[in-house]
């Protein structure tokens, strides 16, 4: 679901060329989306977001999310999308991606067992191509949640070596007992 909340709005917010984004970004999500909702009315923008709000408690009833998210230029959304897609059919994972398509901002969730007590297989290659997608696209692995555990391992990647080991060593100036975020990646 896409939720508009009227060009003076979207122009204000997104420069001129907003509208016509999302109508192309409509255009191109209606083959894989049940629905395409748009609107200009506050009201119904309201109960459209409404609705993007309860997208992760439905998942949460088909098993335990790995909320993730990437992001990618505007332009490559639907390759991003379409490539997502692939990704999940290619390794039998559910990802559901759910979107800030405004600003690039993808979040593909894979959903996994609860009762598991590890992370399959299966999974962390999935999102091991995703990640990997994200870079290939000329994104991030990231696009407002930050690295975390999952995907601490593909950071270096991103980075490169020298911003890597800069990160690193700033850390340790600043937390040389490494008691902040202690276990996690920077």
């Amino acid at each position: 679901m896409l939720a508009d909340r009227g060009l003076a709005e979207r122009e204000r917010l997104r420069g001129a060329g907003a509208a016509a984004e999302a109508t192309t970004v409509a255009r191109l999500l209606a083959p894989l989306a049940v629905s395409v909702e748009t609107t200009e009315d506050p009201a119904e923008a309201e109960v459209l977001l409404a609705a993007r709000r309860g997208a992760l408690p439905s998942l949460e009833r088909l098993g335990r999310p790995l909320i993730e998210d990437i992001a990618v230029p505007r332009s490559r959304l639907a390759e991003a999308v379409r490539e997502i897609r692939a990704i999940s059919a290619r390794h039998d994972v559910p990802v559901f991606t759910i979107a800030h398509a405004a600003d690039g901002n993808l979040h593909p969730i894979i959903v996994v067992d609860p009762s598991l007590d590890r992370l399959p297989e299966a999974a962390w290659e999935a999102a091991g191509e995703i990640f990997a997608l994200a870079l290939r696209l000329g994104g991030t692995l990231t696009g407002e949640h930050g690295v975390g555990t999952l995907k601490r391992q593909w950071v270096a990647d991103e980075l490169g070596p020298a911003a890597h080991g800069l990160q690193r060593r700033l850390k340790e100036v600043f937390d040389p007992r490494g008691i902040l975020n202690p276990g996690k990646s920077l």
